[in-house]
């Protein structure tokens, strides 16, 4: 069972040497010192906390040798755990991804701050004036599993966005996450940022995601990024407002009138440029009419990919596997693709209302009335015409990072990133005036 999911007592075993400690006090005390932290924060001036985050990206840089010292050690104790393939994909870091670590915070400090922006302005007949103003949310507790770059998006978007973070990472990549950690918060104190604005929680026991979803009042907002059964969890036990990030059963629907060279390289990107992201697509939807389905299949089925299709997506290649009913609402985070032979449009819509999971949708079809009906029609949070899934990523929306991607109706939805970690308040402005 995830370490993340498990129930258990309210009591953690401290890392450094067994020591039984109680969680809720641990999560009170960081809690009260995040809180604290964040009054600072948020009256900080803008400039001032974009050049923390710079700092921050240097300091990330300058740690790499450490922090892949310690992904090393914790990709070695998945490999021999048994992590799938994709996990320790998500787990494992090189120069690459820590360069992009240190280039997404980067980004974050140069975009435009959304703190004191002011949403609208109205003046009252008796001349008051209103005004709604974005401020931050306030202490962000983010529970993620497996991939140690949430460490670093997550708290540059809290710090941008005038937010303190309390973060749980997965006992998979504790090292790397404390590596990250450790150089991150250097930098950002380097800046004038409080060390206590981003908080790592020291125990991987189980106990302190229950006191941190228990912790009504303390912590503002709780941010769960992982697999089904995590999610559930927190929506489930949670006394704190959550940001879903559901699980990604992403569609790609190719249409009748799709150009054949453009729908077959869109899927094979979109199921295999990396299968374990939440923006891969799970399901490869063919109209019945589309003139080269083996065109598209071929390709996938070549790369390495594990098809499993209806009666008639089987037909097209003896390779493709039956699929079992489970498979429609499967997401595999792995090269195993679900493939259905749909009747039409109608017929594609139909399937996706049955089984999406509401993250990500796409279409491919040079028939501009099918594009507008079905990017009408699909009820999620990103609904993409003639691209790849794989767009699904708060940093190919220009966000700079994503804290997830919320799959939910209310406050935010899609990549969430500086904006989704505001809220707003009231502005009176008056001259005097009492209501009669």
């Amino acid at each position: 069972m995830n370490a993340l999911v498990s129930a258990s007592p309210a009591v953690a075993s401290d890392p450094q040497g067994g020591e039984v400690i109680d969680a809720s006090a641990l999560v009170f005390r960081l809690a009260r010192a995040g809180r604290a932290a964040q009054r600072s924060l948020a009256i900080m001036p803008s400039s001032r906390r974009a050049e923390a985050l710079q700092l921050g990206a240097a300091a990330l840089r300058r740690a790499a040798p450490t922090i892949l010292e310690a992904n090393g050690q914790d990709v070695a104790d998945g490999v021999a755990a048994g992590l799938s393939a994709a996990m320790v994909d998500r787990l494992r870091l090189d120069e690459a991804r820590i360069e992009a670590m240190a280039a997404a915070l980067e980004q974050v400090a140069i975009l435009d701050d959304p703190v004191g922006r002011i949403m609208d302005e109205s003046r009252r007949p008796n001349g008051i004036v209103l005004r709604r103003v974005r401020v931050p949310i306030g202490l962000i507790g983010i529970i993620y599993e497996s991939r140690p770059n949430v460490t670093a998006d997550a708290a540059a978007l809290c710090v941008r966005s005038g937010n303190a973070a309390l973060l749980r990472g997965g006992s998979e990549a504790a090292r790397s996450n404390r590596a990250i950690h450790a150089a991150l918060v250097e930098g950002l104190v380097e800046g004038g940022v409080p060390a206590e604005v981003v908080q790592l929680v020291p125990t991987q026991d189980r106990a302190a995601v229950g006191a941190m979803l228990a912790a009504g009042g303390l912590i503002d907002m709780i941010v769960p990024r992982g697999g089904k059964s995590l999610v559930a969890r927190v929506q489930a036990d949670a006394r704190v407002p959550v940001l879903a990030h559901l699980d990604g059963i992403n569609h790609t629907y190719i249409d009748r009138s799709a150009d054949p060279a453009m729908a077959r390289d869109i899927a094979l990107n979109a199921k295999m440029r990396r299968t374990g992201i939440c923006g891969a697509m799970e399901t490869l939807l063919v109209d019945a009419q589309f003139p080269d389905p083996h065109g598209l299949v071929a390709p996938l089925l070549g790369s390495g990919c594990e098809l499993r299709g209806d009666a008639r997506a089987c037909a097209i290649d003896r390779r493709i596997k039956p699929a079992d009913s489970a498979d429609w609402d499967t997401e595999y985070l792995d090269a195993v693709l679900s493939v259905a032979v749909v009747d039409g449009l109608d017929g594609a819509l139909e399937h996706i209302a049955r089984h999406a999971s509401g993250h990500t949708d796409a279409i491919v079809t040079d028939d501009d009335d099918a594009a507008a009906r079905f990017l009408s029609e699909v009820d999620s949070a990103i609904v993409m015409h003639n691209a790849s899934s794989q767009f699904a990523d708060g940093g190919e929306f220009g966000l700079g990072a994503e804290i997830g991607i919320a799959t939910g109706r209310l406050h935010a939805r899609g990549p969430v990133a500086l904006e989704g970690l505001t809220t707003y308040k009231w502005l009176v402005l008056g001259s005097g005036q009492i209501r009669p």
